[in-house]
């Protein structure tokens, strides 16, 4: 059976969810109108979600979303 290469990460999930979602944000402001820049601001609301039920997930007591 093939050994699995494992490393820890350095950031939180949570830092690099906001870091990727500024990235794209980023870029998009450079694209021009169309279909590129819209997945940039997609990709970028996804990340900015993921980071949201990320932290709600690891806060204590799992409060519902207000």
């Amino acid at each position: 059976m093939q050994e699995r290469n494992r490393f820890k990460q350095s950031t939180s999930l949570y830092q690099r969810l906001n870091e990727e979602a500024q990235r794209r944000r980023k870029m998009a402001k450079s694209a021009h109108p169309g279909i590129e820049r819209e997945r940039f601001l997609r990709k970028a609301r996804q990340a900015e979600n993921a980071s949201d039920i990320d932290e709600w997930l690891s806060s204590p007591g799992l409060r519902a979303p207000t």
